[in-house]
């Protein structure tokens, strides 16, 4: 059994980065979503206790998905999961450097046991990301191209009552 961890902040969650976990559940046998909590940043537009709801009703239907939290290195997170890589999406070029640098890091710390394998998100959804969600959003402008129907619902109540 292959089990791979997807990790990221997913706030929001977007249309991109269910394009990459579709992928993933297709290639891997089990997929642990990590929704990552950076103690170093301010608090995003979701709390984590609203994300991990988020995601659980997205995928509950999904045998082969985990959801999971951390707050530590990602690497150590993958290694606690048994998990033999680490799921990244790039949406284009400008993403790959910063990739490359994470897997030589990643894979030094895990003394070679979790490699870093790169998906190319659908060419619809490159140019997604969670902040220029966030920016649309409080442009007052429709969403509903870049994010699922329950987050886009989520995030509007979120911001009335902002």
């Amino acid at each position: 059994m292959i089990r791979v961890l997807y990790p990221g902040s997913f706030d929001p969650l977007t249309k991109g980065h269910m394009n990459i976990i579709n992928q993933a559940t297709d290639l891997f046998d089990e997929v642990i979503i990590a929704i990552m909590q950076n103690p170093l940043k301010n608090s995003g537009f979701f709390t984590l206790e609203e994300r991990v709801e988020i995601l659980k009703e997205l995928y509950k239907d999904k045998n082969n998905i985990q959801i999971v939290t951390g707050s530590n290195a990602t690497v150590d997170l993958a290694l606690d999961n048994n998990c033999k890589a680490i799921i990244r999406g790039l949406r284009g070029l400008s993403d790959y450097d910063y990739e490359v640098q994470l897997q030589q890091i990643n894979k030094d710390l895990s003394n070679n046991l979790v490699n870093t394998i790169c998906l190319f998100a659908d060419k619809e959804y490159q140019f997604i990301s969670s902040t220029i969600v966030k920016e649309v959003l409080n442009l007052g402008k429709d969403i509903s191209k870049y994010v699922d129907p329950l987050v886009q619902e989520r995030m509007l109540i979120k911001k009335r009552r902002i």
